[in-house]
Order: C-alpha cells, then structure tokens, then sequence
C-alpha cells in the first residue's frame, strides 16, 4: 500500500547516486539545504534494498518527489516481458509514493541480459512489437508510462527515420515521453540530421519530463552519451528550445561517473530551473 499519494513533481531534479547519498545527507542536515526539487532512482537499483540504504531512501522519498527510470525492462526485446519485475516495480512506487515511471526505448535482453541498451530497429513490425508490450507493461503497473528517446550508435534494418518511429510507437502504444535532450543533440551528430526539426517533430503533449546530460567526444563527428560530464552549451540550448516550443517540463540532470563536488551538480540544476524561470516569465514586449 502507498505510504503516501503520489507527489507530482516540478522544477529541476537531479539523478540520485548512492555515491551522492553522503554529500546529499551532508547539504540536507545543513541550514541551506541543497535546492534540488525532485530526485530520479533506477527501481533495479532499490527493489528490496533494506539496512541503512533502505532508510536512506525512504527518508528522502517522505521528503522529496521522486521518479523512477528503469534500466533492464527492455521494451523492443524478444524475451517474454518480465512481469515479475513489473511487478515489484509497482510495489517500490506504491510504497514511496512515487507517480512517474519510465523505460529507455530500446532493448537490453536476449535470452539473459546484455548489459546495453540495443536500438530497436525502425521498422513498422518493431513498432507494433514494442507499442504492444508497452501497452501490457501499463496494465500489469496500473499507469501510463514513459518512454526515453535513446541514444545509438547504429541503426540496423532501418525503414524508418528515427523521429518517425519514436512518434510512431508513443501513438500506438499511448503512452507518455521521457524527452532526454542530450540524446537528440548526439544522435543529430552521429547520424547527421537537425537536432532542432527532430525536436520540433515531437508529441510536446505526451512530454512528462525532460533528461539532460553531458556526453564524451570521442571524434568531431562522433558523441558517446556516458552522463560523465558536465552539461554543454549546445544542449542547454536545445533545452531552451523545447520549453519554448512545449512549455515548462520538469527537467532532470543525470550524472552517472566522474562525481563532481555536489556544489557543480546543484549549479546545474539551478542552471536549468534558472532556464525554466526564464520562459515562464511573461514577454514583457507585449505588455
């Protein structure tokens, strides 16, 4: 049963880590707490942790909105849908209270897990496969979910263009989006099209909150998405671009290594409510 009803969230949030646990705990028992207004956990990470860990985490959820953002369910895989895993999810969210999930838009499993996330192919057949154990993943939790845009690196079978499949899927499977917009900015350099029309082209009304991170150079024309690095100016302002084109969304930093001081990591955050405040704020030219 729930603890609490499910906190809707707003502002700007940041990824929790445990290795963060410690500097958060620090901030949080100091007179000028962290501004840090919602927190975003893989359930993978918590199903079934107790102990110190487990009263970590209940502590902040009593205190905090979360989110919850699945690694290993793998929505385009063959494997039959892991309804048991489905199902302690749902519990984890009902006991903190918590009323966002959401999955990568790719598959990670065949017969036992690859440790990856795999691009599903863009073809009409993969969006019926994925939009329907979508549709089965939201009956057994009881919710609309949301789905990542992914990050990939090659597109094998591909009949589609991605923007076209990421659509595609979210209409027939209807279902909400997770819109990570570093994804969008390395994809549109890897794969060479317009981060700004793919932005464009999106379902803005199925948006229910927004991923940026930093991601590695490894060529002028080749990004790798790692969340090990600090947010970059060209994808701060594709943020800018998506709140002006949807409105504000709840946004999310997410940093998965390389630990700055907790210090740069709020600056990030404040960065992007700093970003949020600026686009609710009424045009004064018109007034």
């Amino acid at each position: 049963m729930r603890h609490a009803s499910p906190r809707p969230i707003h502002g700007a949030g940041l990824g929790l880590r445990r290795a963060l646990l410690g500097p958060l705990q620090d901030t949080f028992s100091s007179e000028s707490a962290a501004p840090i207004d919602f927190f975003e956990i893989a359930p993978e990470n918590w199903i079934g942790v107790g102990g110190q860990f487990g009263r970590t985490l209940r502590a902040l959820t009593e205190r905090h909105p979360f989110v919850c953002h699945g690694l290993s369910l793998s929505l385009g895989g063959r494997d039959p849908l892991d309804e048991t895993l489905l199902a302690k999810i749902r519990r984890l969210l009902d006991t903190h209270g918590i009323a966002i999930y959401s999955e990568h838009l790719s598959y990670c499993a065949d017969e036992g897990h690859l440790y990856d996330l795999m691009p599903i192919p863009f073809t009409d057949e993969a969006v019926h496969h994925a939009a329907r154990r979508i549709r089965q993943a939201q009956e057994i939790l009881g919710q609309r979910i949301a789905v990542e845009n992914v990050s990939y690196y090659a597109a094998p079978g591909q009949a589609m263009r991605e923007i076209d499949f990421v659509n595609a899927v979210v209409a027939e499977a209807d279902c909400d989006l997770l819109l990570d917009v570093n994804n969008i900015y390395v994809n549109s350099i890897n794969h060479r099209y317009d981060a700004g029309a793919f932005l464009d082209a999106l379902p803005g009304d199925r948006v229910a909150y927004i991923h940026v991170a930093g991601h590695y150079d490894e060529a002028p024309d080749l990004k790798v998405d790692t969340h090990g690095a600090p947010v970059i100016d060209p994808v701060w302002q594709l943020l800018e671009r998506a709140y002006a084109r949807f409105g504000v969304r709840p946004t999310l930093i997410e940093r998965d290594f390389n630990f700055p001081p907790l210090a740069e990591l709020v600056g990030e955050v404040a960065h992007a409510r700093g970003l949020q405040r600026a686009h609710e704020m009424p045009d004064v030219r018109s007034a």
